[in-house]
Formats: C-alpha cells, structure tokens, sequence
C-alpha cells in the first residue's frame, strides 16, 4: 500500500459525520422548549456525552443510546458472540458517567439477519456480564428479524444497540463548565482497541493476517486482541465523584477530538506508550500519529479534568491512572505522541 492509509479512505469521513451531527442538533433542538417548565425538561442543552433532564427537585436523569459497530464482524468471522455484549453496555455507561452520573439501568436492540442462525443467548450473556460488572439491571430489550435490511457473514448478520440511564443531583452534574487552563488531565489505561476504528482496521489487517493466527507482537491471536472488551470504568469513576472534577471524557470514535465536547479551551498531551496493537495498525497502514490520535484510543480510554490541587488524591485513588497534560487557553488540542512527533488539532 503506498502512502498514508486514512479513516477516509477506509469509508469513514469523520468531518461528514461531525457536519451531518451539526444538522441532526440544529433539528432536534426545536423539541427542547416542548417540557420547558415540567417534569422532563432538558439541562444542559445536548451534545455532551449524555443528555441531562430534571426528573423533580434537585435530581436529573442522564440518557444515552450506543452501539457497538462494525466490531460484530469479527464475532461473525469468529463464531464468538459471548464478548460484544459487553461493549454494548460499557459504550452506554461509559457515556453516562462523563456528567457526572451513576448509570442504574440499560436496554439492548438487537436486530438480526436469521434467527435461527445468529446466537442471541450468546450475545445476551455478554450484555449480562457487563451490566453486572457496571452494576446495572438490564430491564428490557427488543429483538427484531430483519433479513432484508440486515446482512453480514453467512446469515450471521446482527447490529447490536444500548440504551442506559443514570440518575445525578443537578448541583453534582459535571458538564466541563468549570474547566479552566491549568487544570489537569489525568487518563485512564483502555483495554486495547474497545470498539471503535474497525472498519479501519478490518480494511488494514484482514487481508493481510489470519484471525486465529498467533501474531507475535500481540502475544496473542489477531482475533483475540480484537474482540477484547471494551472496558468499563463505571466502579473507577464513583471513586474519585466525591471530589472536585471538572469534566469527563470517554475516549471512542473520533479519540481526542472528543475533548472538545468538554470546553471551549484547548489541550496539551503526553501521551505515553500505546499497546502493541496500535503499533501494529499504524505500521502496516503507514499512518500519521495524526490520524492514529484522531481515529483511535490510543492506549487511553478515559480522561479525567481536574483542578491541580486533586491531582495527587486522585491518582493515590486510581493506582493505574496516569497524568497525561493540561488544559490550555490556546483552544487547539495539542499531542506529543509516544514516538515524541507533535500533531495539532485546530478548531
């Protein structure tokens, strides 16, 4: 493959998607003013991670509905559908907790090509084991055949979907309203890949590495490093929410640009070392460190925005938490790669 491989050109134009959201927020806002003054109405606007109503007194409930993307094609291709489900949840409550929130409830969609073909009880059982993890009671779901608008690998096709809710006092709500240049920005290890980048990756590794196939640099089977959990940092999160916290970031799709859901200001980065699975990526694609910190987690799941005065408390709280860099007033995202090369990322 000669020249820089992108996200673009594997089928995922991120600056379409971010204008397409523009539209979708323009439209939907016309419905905020509808529970104005009752119960239901929205706080905070929308665009964060998840969305904030007043519920009664000083109490809101957080909502937000995930998937898990195009990662189910590795199930497929593997016959393992026992993990995905767990993905499904830690997409949610992940989301849930970046305002502040403790997630308490979820539901799964889960929509197939053949029912006779694609184990759902296999995909529940993972949705199960990450709600549990994140303490959540999965109340209801919807399965739906859809043969002629579902299609994957040998009938094997299924999209799978999350929806969960959260409950927070308004005053204990974190929206990245208090975020000011110097604060800090504390990150959190992820567990590989979680569940964003994979058309990218399948366009890149697939041809060239078979999925049961140990590959050295994993220590591991390709398929295994992929279909490895999303983690979910629901039980890290409660922790440190007595203290002072400034914003919350759950590092998916579009990666450290999703900082800038948080503040108007910018940030400063050192990042350390990512997985071998991400050295793996960028040196068979011939990526840019600027379309790798654009695209994936590299290595950091989670970012926590705090005054500089918690720093230490919150790091004695989470032993594998590592301080990465500072908010800056400048509003570019500045990064230092782990290979030391300096990428910015303009408004």
């Amino acid at each position: 493959m000669n020249g820089e491989y992108t996200y673009k050109k594997a089928g995922v134009d991120l600056e379409k998607i971010k204008s397409t959201h523009h539209v979708i927020l323009s439209l939907l806002r016309d419905t905020l003013r509808l529970r104005s003054g009752k119960i239901g109405e929205v706080y905070g606007g929308i665009g964060h991670y998840a969305s904030l109503v007043k519920v009664g007194g000083d109490l809101c409930v957080a909502l937000h509905v995930d998937g898990v993307g195009t990662k189910v094609l590795i199930a497929q291709l593997l016959g393992r559908y026992n993990t995905v489900g767990i993905d499904c949840v830690a997409m949610c409550v992940n989301d849930i907790i970046c305002v502040g929130a403790e997630p308490i409830a979820f539901l799964d969609y889960i929509a197939v090509e053949n029912q006779e073909k694609v184990p759902v009880a296999e995909i529940v059982e993972g949705i199960v084991k990450g709600a549990k993890e994140a303490k959540v009671a999965v109340v209801g779901g919807e399965t739906a055949v859809m043969r002629d608008v579902i299609a994957g690998i040998d009938g094997l096709g299924f999209d799978l979907v999350g929806f969960s809710i959260g409950i927070v006092k308004k005053d204990r709500a974190i929206t990245g309203e208090s975020i000011q240049p110097g604060d800090v920005v504390i990150g959190l290890p992820s567990n590989g890949l979680h569940s964003n980048g994979f058309t990218l990756v399948r366009k890149l590794l697939l041809p060239k590495y078979d999925l049961t196939t140990y590959v050295d640099i994993l220590n591991s089977s390709l398929g295994e490093e992929l279909l490895k959990p999303t983690r979910i940092y629901v039980s890290s999160i409660m922790k440190i929410l007595g203290g002072e916290i400034h914003g919350l970031a759950h590092i998916t799709g579009g990666a450290y640009m999703k900082l800038r859901r948080l503040t108007k200001y910018g940030f400063k980065l050192k990042m350390p070392p990512p997985q071998p699975i991400f050295k793996l990526i960028q040196k068979e694609g011939k990526l840019s460190d600027y379309e790798m910190y654009r695209t994936f987690n590299m290595g950091i799941g989670f970012c926590i925005v705090a005054p500089p005065e918690v720093e230490r408390s919150i790091l004695e709280e989470l032993p594998e938490a590592k301080t990465l860099g500072v908010v800056t007033k400048d509003p570019e995202i500045k990064i230092e790669s782990w290979r030391g090369e300096k990428v910015v990322y303009s408004l």
